[in-house]
This record gives C-alpha cells, structure tokens and sequence, in this order.
C-alpha cells in the first residue's frame, strides 16, 4: 500500500511540474510577444522623432543684425 502511494504521489509530481513547465513556457511566450511588439512601436516613434529634431535642427544661418547708424568702431 505504502508503495502505490508513493507512486502515485511521484506520478502526480512530474505530471504537475510537466503541466507548470507547459503552462509558464506558454504564458511568457505571450507576454514576450507583446512587449517585442510594444519595442518595435517605440523604436519607430523614436526614429520619427529623431528625423524631427533634426529636421528644425538644419535650419538656414540667422541674418546678421544691422548696425546702428553713428556707430564707429
């Protein structure tokens, strides 16, 4: 009797860490997916904002100011 339950109990042990392993592999295969996702997303509005920058960081020379007319140097 002693033997069939210990048996048992070693059966139900490496069905149960099997389903876990199962389970948690499947879980976090989905979780990863998203956050990939979500990091492609910000990689993209990262780009577009950094071509902004950019764009309004090439902007022309400001014209140079005029001098004030009885002024010598």
């Amino acid at each position: 009797m002693i033997i069939t339950t210990l048996g048992w109990l070693w059966i139900g042990i490496l069905v149960g860490s099997t389903a876990g392993l199962v389970w948690s592999t499947i879980y976090y295969t989905r979780k990863i997916g998203t956050l990939e996702d979500e990091i492609k997303t910000l990689r993209g509005t990262r780009n577009v904002l950094k071509d902004e920058l950019i764009k309004l960081n090439n902007s022309p020379k400001p014209k140079p100011r005029s001098r004030r007319k009885g002024y010598k140097k």
